[in-house]
Order: C-alpha cells, then structure tokens, then sequence
C-alpha cells in the first residue's frame, strides 16, 4: 500500500556526454513588454551576458525568453502584469531559433481586447498553447527569487522540480496539466456533495495514471541529477557542492517498491476511501500534488535548510549545473535547452564565479546571464557575448 515515504539518490554512475551540434536563438523581439516599447536583440550563439543598473530591464529580458515555455515564466507573472504602463494594453515577444539554414520562429503575447489570453504562434501558425513551444526549445532558469528555495514551502521545491524535469521531458507539462484537471473535477463533484460514483472513479483512476506518470518522471530526473552532480565534483573540483536528494511522497515512496501499475490501483484506491476527507479539506489531502524535494549538502551530511546563505546559493546552482550537464546525453534531434541565469553572479567570489563561467562554457549551451556590472563577467572575455541594458533598450556592448 501507500505510505509516506522518501526516495533518496545518492548514485555516482555518470552520464554519458556526447556534444551535439544545438539549434541557437539568434533574434529577440519584444513589443509593448514591461519596461521595452520596442526592442531587437541579435545574438551570435555565444553566451549572452547583460549588464545594467537595478531597474533597467535585465530580467524582462530574460522573463520575456521564458514565456516561450509552458508555464507562466520565471516570474510566474499574471498576463495583465506584462504590457508596458503607458503602452495600447498588448504585447507580444517574438524569438528566432536557428540551427544553419533551418529556423523557427516562435511567438507569444496577447491583444488589448483580450489580455486574458495568450495567443502562441510556431512559424506564424497558432499554436494550441505554451506547452506547444517545448517540443522546440527547453529552459533552466535560475533567479534570486529562488535564493530561498530551501527555506520556502514545498510547492516551490516541486516547481522547481517539475521545471528540470520539463527540461528533459516535455511530456511532463501535459501529464501534469491533466493530473491538476482531474483533482479539480473531482473536488468539485465532492464540495457539491455529488453520489455519482461511477464519474468519482473515473476521475480518481486518471488522477492515479496521471500522478504515478508524474512521479515515475521525477524520480527518474533525480537518478540523472545524482549522477551528473558526481561527474561536475570531479570536472570542476568540487566548485560547487554536491547534493543529496530526496523525494518525500507517497506516490513516488512507493515506486520504489512496486510496479507502476500496482502503485496506480492502490493510489486509486486510496482516492476513493478519502473522498470524504477531502470534500472536508476542500483538496485532495495527498498525492504528488503534495510531494517535497529534500536537498542535503552531502559532503557536510547537512539539510540545506540549516546551511549557510552562500552555501545554499551554491548548492541552487550545483543542482541547476547539473541537470544541465544530464541533458548533454540527450539525442541530436531534441530540442535545445537554453540556461537563463539572473543576477547570477551577484553573490559568488570570483574564483568560484570563474568556475562557474568554465562550466557553462563545457556545457555547450547558450545561456543568458545578467548582472549590475559588466565587470562581473570578465572571466568570459571574449567567451561571451557583451549586452548593456538602460533607457528601454538593449546595446551590444564592446
């Protein structure tokens, strides 16, 4: 049966990296979007590193990047928070993705009448949503909103989660999606007090597919995780430390054990006992809806929790690197991941932020950096591409 349970990692088999030859952003267009009336950036495929004082449009940049993604950016902003003040109420952002004569060219915004809605396009067709664009491109990215991540509420570690685990496999977002319908439907039937078993069932046995797929997806993202973490200790001499991670959850405790199958029949089961339960909660009361991610500084044997500032910071950007480095095994034709790391240097010294540039450069990936002062990105040198943001627009900086 289920249980509480946690699911630990601590495996050293490396991933195998193969270097692929990755599509590349070459275009970003950005109309009526935060502080940007109008603006288009050019890049050449080396990392891009933005430089400007607080206030000056760094992170829209990259919050503009993330909205070709599924999900709500790493803002996690309301629609109506993205139109520039002042502007006709729209907006939209327009990216090129380029991989030799090939090219995509992927779209998202809304419309003054209707911004409520996102409309999506993928070479000016319409798409049928965000989860469209991860069939063509893939982010990690890491902001200092999430500098609290350990000390925040499991909701947060599990979207932080889900987002590697999106990065790998962009079937997650529509299992999750349909995970989240499912519970909905059911807890609604239930606070109408509804006697339709048959329809009950029926929800709670797609809410057991769903969550066990969901599960199952996570657990396999923390195997690649531990493996890949060993492999940046010994590439870049510990750097960064390494973690230990743990799933806490029912669902994926139990697919330690058991087979998929059987963990779906009993979480099924385990719905229907709790229906009247959760119609007093008012939610479904578990399920991976309410798993935690568990991070360990593993040379110290210590919660990340209790660790230092820097040291979790550390441990944040260890975690991301190494995800980053599990998805250099994936295949030639996957879509290309793109890293977007904000005010990402702010807090390292500069051996550890030399170090970090070195790795990102291995990896192979194109990635945008920002920062207050370009001199935080020397350690580049001519490794990176030179942005400065100011007065609503973005200059390629020599």
């Amino acid at each position: 049966m289920l249980g509480q349970a946690a699911l630990r990692n601590d495996g050293a088999e490396t991933v195998a990296a193969s270097e692929h030859a990755r599509a590349r952003l070459t275009r970003l267009t950005l109309t009526d979007f935060r502080s940007y009336a109008a603006a288009d950036i050019r890049f050449d495929g080396r990392p891009a590193a933005i430089a400007g004082p607080n206030g000056a449009g760094k992170t829209n940049v990259l919050e503009a990047l993330s909205l070709i993604s599924p999900g709500r950016g790493l803002r996690r902003a309301r629609l109506d928070e993205l139109p520039r003040q002042g502007g006709a109420g729209g907006w939209a952002v327009a990216a090129r993705l380029g991989a030799g004569e090939d090219e995509k060219r992927l779209g998202v915004g809304a419309e003054a009448a209707r911004p409520d809605r996102r409309i999506c396009r993928i070479d000016d067709a319409p798409a049928s949503g965000p989860g469209a664009f991860a069939d063509h491109i893939r982010f990690i990215w890491l902001t200092p909103a999430q500098d609290r991540l350990f000390m925040d509420g499991a909701g947060e570690r599990r979207r932080f989660l889900d987002r590697l685990v999106l990065a790998h496999d962009p079937a997650h977002a529509k299992i999750s999606s349909a995970y989240e319908q499912a519970m909905r439907q059911r807890q609604r039937l239930l606070d109408e007090r509804s006697r339709d078993e048959e329809w009950l069932g029926v929800l709670e046995r797609q809410m057991a597919e769903h969550g066990v797929a969901m599960a199952a997806a996570r657990c396999a993202m923390l195997t690649r995780l531990a493996a890949a973490a060993v492999a940046d200790q010994a590439e870049a001499g510990g750097a960064f430390p390494a973690a230990t991670l743990a799933l806490d959850g029912a669902v994926e405790g139990a697919l330690a054990s058991a087979k998929p199958g059987d963990v779906e029949d009993d979480f099924a089961g385990l719905l229907a006992t709790r229906r009247r339960a959760d119609g007093e909660a008012g939610r479904a009361t578990m399920g991976p809806h309410r798993s935690d991610l568990i991070v360990e500084h593993r040379e110290k044997a210590q919660a990340a929790r209790l660790c230092s500032t820097g040291e979790q910071k550390a441990l944040l950007i260890g975690v991301v690197l190494a995800s980053a480095k599990a998805s250099r095994a994936s295949a030639p034709g996957d879509a290309p991941l793109i890293l977007l790391l904000d005010e990402i240097a702010a807090h390292l010294d500069p051996d550890r932020r030399a170090a970090l540039f070195d790795i990102i450069d291995s990896l192979g990936f194109q990635a945008f950096m920002t920062g207050t002062d370009h001199h935080l990105f020397d350690a580049w040198g001519s490794r990176a591409q030179r942005f400065e943001a100011r007065d609503g627009a973005v200059f390629e900086f020599e």
